[in-house]
């Protein structure tokens, strides 16, 4: 029994509650702070950060130098610029931008050494062709950004620019303009008439709303109350009438929409020239972009010629337009595809491969509404040909082995008839946002901020008196109110939330911030002396019932929170959020259920259990069980 104990500690040890956990130090004994964390849903550790934690706790014991806290240095280029060398005319395939070795705080820098030597080789300026930036490799490889130095409007030029352009084909260009639903209402939506001006002869509009799979169906219906919403935001932008041609409900990232998404761009073709992906920055463009590369949407062997855009928290990950070739929908290919829809859409998920399902599975923790996108033509590859030596596999003891010369891989390129007449999707740098809180973080900020994986609302009943904190990026104070409300917070489940008293809240704040209870920013005092202090909005609110939301407090790009309260409830609330940042009242809510999505009441707490709702899969049969 003795030696069972171990073992069996060790598989408690390991347990995920699925209960938040409330943390409580010697001051929460008094009554003065707690903290409601969710660990199930923090990132599970991978193979090889177990194994560099270990590593670090061997370390740990050794003096080592400790790093002042603070805001974190940008990032500057590694490698020596060469002012000599002329810009290469040759695009960036992850961001777009010129690539050069003039200026290493200017888009599209390459190292002087790595620059030489893909230029000067066999293939000349050709050996660029495949080459990323440094800022690009950086962002892919280490999830770290670079520093640069452009003006605020360069985005904003590049996009006007390319709108401008002459039409070609004799038809004007087809706008997909991709809209954050987390973001509603989109702040560069209204913007758009006047980035596209009576000058610029467009086909039409067709909206997409990105990033559903990150919210919970909180009732039946919600999707279509969803596109009512992103319509609403059109309308509400002056977009309405012949312009905008359709809305939709898609995800980049689990492919939810995308066929649909699909098949109604090729109905655009005989009535749209070329196709620009617009939007704001970080709503999911070069997402979108790489997965219509991989789609019925693009020509066949448009994959193994286009490299895929440079994806990346970091606001502003794209620099200049990048591109694919359309393919022309004919009555044959459009039957075709619609052959293999109706064909996977009789499968269940029993009849999927292992790598499919493993795949699938995969999208199902990323998200609550998963979609399959196939390919229905694929340019058949011819094996690769192994030239035999057979001099090079015979030689006596008194010689060494000669190795035959590397021979150069040609890379693919589209021929003169595949582009003469096409029609290009291009992918155009993100609009950025104004007054939005990721302005003032740094980049590990950045990733606990923005939501990855499908959302878990935490929901908390407040008594008058009391204040929620969401991390230090946002406060909501509950002022006046006869009875109890409940608060349904939905943002990143990285973000912790902190409940208090009014009476305690300043001095919560001036405590915590900056560290390990509110999280973000991170850093310290230092870090704190440069972050804008919060600045208070009162909210008045009337309850619509027990179990509707009467409105979001959308904490700008942080989160929101939605207040429900009992019918006729006059509510008095204080909202903070960090100066020059946009705070949002949002009524009707998005998604007015969501406090029915919950579970028990934790004892003596203001916490309610978090339930979290399956996922769906849209183009596959459900097995229909008993």
């Amino acid at each position: 029994m003795h030696r069972l104990a171990p073992v069996l500690l060790a598989r408690l040890g390991r347990r995920r509650p699925w209960a938040p956990v409330p943390r409580r130090g010697a001051a929460a004994a008094s009554g003065e702070e707690e903290l409601f964390v969710f660990p199930e849903y923090e990132p599970e550790p991978s193979g090889a950060a177990v194994a560099v934690t270990a590593a670090a706790a061997t370390a740990a014991a050794a003096p080592r130098r400790e790093r002042a806290p603070g805001r974190e240095r940008p990032l500057v280029a590694a490698g020596r610029p060469d002012p000599s060398v002329p810009p290469s005319g040759v695009s960036c395939s992850g961001c777009g931008a010129e690539l050069q070795c003039r200026d290493g705080a200017a888009p599209g820098f390459v190292p002087a050494e790595k620059y030489r030597s893909l230029s000067e080789g066999p293939a000349g300026a050709a050996g660029l062709r495949s080459a990323v930036c440094q800022r690009c490799w950086l962002l892919a490889h280490h999830g770290r950004v670079l520093g640069l130095q452009l003006p605020p409007e360069q985005h904003r030029r590049v996009v006007s620019a390319a709108l401008r352009r002459p039409p070609r084909h004799g038809r004007g260009p087809l706008l997909l303009y991709l809209l954050d639903v987390l973001e509603l209402p989109d702040p560069v939506l209204p913007q758009l008439p006047g980035l596209l001006g009576p000058d610029v002869p467009v086909a039409g509009l067709l909206v997409a709303g990105n990033k559903v799979d990150l919210l919970p169906a909180d009732s039946p219906g919600h999707l279509g109350r969803l596109r009512q919403r992103v319509a609403a935001a059109c309308a509400g932008a002056g977009l309405r009438g012949a312009p905008l041609v359709d809305v939709r409900l898609v995800s980049a990232k689990t492919g939810f929409g995308l066929e649909g998404l699909v098949s109604r761009l090729q109905r655009s073709w005989r009535c749209a020239g070329d196709v620009y992906l617009l939007g704001a920055t970080n709503s999911g463009k070069s997402t979108l972009f790489n997965a219509l590369l991989r789609s019925d949407y693009c020509k066949s062997r448009a994959p193994d010629v286009v490299d895929r855009a440079t994806v990346s928290h970091w606001p502003g990950t794209t620099l200049n337009l990048l591109k694919f070739p359309i393919i022309n929908p004919t009555c044959d290919r459009i039957f075709r595809r619609q052959e293999r829809l109706r064909e996977e859409a009789t499968k269940t998920e029993d009849q999927l491969s292992s790598e499919e399902k493993k795949y699938l599975n995969h999208l199902k923790k990323q998200g609550y509404f998963v979609g399959r996108v196939g390919r229905t033509f694929q340019q058949q590859k011819s094996s690769p040909v192994v030239d035999f030596d057979p001099d090079m596999l015979s030689y006596s003891i008194d010689e060494d082995p000669r190795h035959s010369t590397k021979k150069h891989e040609e890379r693919e390129e589209f021929t003169y008839n595949e582009v003469k007449d096409a029609r290009w999707c291009f992918d155009t740098p993100g609009i950025v946002k104004e007054n939005c809180v990721l302005n003032l973080l740094t980049e590990k900020e950045v990733k606990l901020v923005l939501p990855t994986q499908a959302i878990v609302p935490r929901t908390f009943i407040l008594k008058p008196g009391m204040v929620l904190f969401l991390a230090a990026l946002g406060r909501v104070d509950y002022l006046e109110g006869e009875k109890p409300a409940w608060f349904s917070v939905v943002a990143s489940n990285l973000l912790p939330v902190h409940i208090s008293n009014l009476s305690k809240a300043d001095a919560i704040y001036e405590k915590h911030a900056g560290q390990e209870l509110l999280k973000v920013p991170m850093g310290g005092e230092e870090r704190m002396k440069e972050f804008p202090p919060l600045v208070p909005q009162d909210i008045t609110l009337k309850g619509i019932g027990t179990t509707e939301a009467v409105a979001d407090i959308k904490l700008s790009s942080a989160g929101w929170v939605a207040v429900t309260a009992h019918t006729e409830e006059k509510l008095l609330l204080r909202a903070y959020t960090p100066k020059g940042t946009t705070l949002v009242v949002r009524e009707p809510p998005l998604l007015p259920y969501i406090s029915t999505i919950r579970g028990a009441r934790i004892a003596g707490t203001a916490a309610y259990r978090t339930k979290k709702p399956p996922s769906l899969v849209e183009n596959l049969k459900t097995t229909e069980r008993r």
